[in-house]
């Protein structure tokens, strides 16, 4: 089942005995978590029928003693188990999941790992429960999700505005959503649409100084603007890390070795094609008429060199400034 699926389930009140939740984006986990928590019980109930136990400090054993109980005046008992994959003997669980009981709403949190399924007690679960992995978004899904977010909460934001904001704020969902409901209070509810002025004033992020702006600066060989920007980046490196800039100019450019040798560059094949947004494939037709084919091999070839020599390697006393001029005159020249 899909999250929404899920949420969908919970808000109906159809309840499943074991929600196994897994994977490496926690906030899908949290979410479900979340909202069984709060929802399933009342206030009243919750005092002697919701239960929270952490991994590290139970067995399997404990965890079936405490789900075969049966609520006190109540429909049901709720029981979460956080950081269940620091328990050693999880197997064990299969004996509660072969005959579970329906009073009991237990919730497993197995982060950052997945369940092996040829296990039984993988099996188990199954049958009985749910098992739901929570898979990490790659970076270029991050913008599409940021935008899908910002609609539920009845907000829009432009294209280079949800990519400004994945550049600065990564891939963790959680993180996101922490700083975009914050923004959200910020710019407060009569604002409709979320621009990069915004995120520039309430996030601290420059919408003309960051990774995007330099890789469209670079992919158009606007040499003065790519310029001030290394300048801003030199003089805050912790700030603009040159490793991080020389990640995101390795994928522009191997983007563009792709798009060379598309049948199809249509607008949206080549977008669908490069998985980014529409709005951003002029980029990449621009960065075609400026840079042979060659000359973006050689590119790609000389981005590992200095991600190297970013790391220490045969370039110990080079200031990451002075490499980053380095690189980005050897690019565009």
């Amino acid at each position: 089942m899909s999250f929404e699926q899920i949420i969908n389930d919970l808000k109906q009140k159809v309840y499943k005995p074991i929600y196994f939740l897994m994977g490496d984006e926690g906030y899908y986990i949290d979410q479900i978590t979340d909202y069984i928590a709060n929802n399933v019980l009342s206030e009243e109930e919750r005092g002697f029928n919701q239960t929270v136990l952490y991994g590290k400090d139970v067995e399997a054993e404990d965890i079936v003693m405490a789900a075969r109980r049966y609520p006190m005046m109540a429909q049901h008992q709720v029981i979460i188990v956080k950081e269940a994959q620091n328990i050693s003997n999880l197997d064990a669980l299969s004996i509660y999941a072969d005959n579970p009981l329906t009073s009991t709403v237990l919730v497993i949190n197995y982060r950052y790992k997945t369940l092996d399924k040829r296990k039984k007690v993988y099996k188990s679960i199954a049958k009985a429960g749910l098992i739901f992995e929570s898979k990490a978004l790659r970076d270029y899904e991050i913008p599409k999700w940021v935008s899908s977010y910002l609609q539920s909460k009845g907000k829009t934001i432009d294209p280079k505005s949800a990519a400004l904001l994945t550049e600065f704020l990564g891939n963790d969902l959680s993180k996101i959503t922490h700083e975009l409901d914050k923004l959200e209070l910020a710019i407060g509810s009569s604002v409709k649409q979320i621009t990069s002025a915004h995120i520039e004033k309430n996030i601290g992020v420059s919408k003309d100084y960051n990774n995007f702006e330099l890789q469209k600066a670079v992919l158009s060989r606007d040499i003065p603007k790519a310029n001030k920007i290394i300048l801003a980046f030199g003089k805050n490196p912790k700030a603009y890390p040159i490793q991080v800039t020389t990640i995101t100019l390795f994928g522009a450019f191997v983007k563009l070795l792709s798009y060379y040798y598309l049948p199809d560059k249509s607008k949206h094949s080549v977008a669908s094609a490069l998985r980014i947004n529409p709005f951003f494939v002029q980029d990449y037709v621009t960065g075609a008429k400026n840079y042979p084919a060659r000359k973006v091999v050689q590119i790609i070839s000389l981005l590992r060199e200095y991600d190297m020599k970013s790391k220490g390697f045969n370039s110990s006393t080079t200031e990451p400034g002075e490499l980053l001029k380095e690189m980005i005159f050897k690019i565009m020249h």
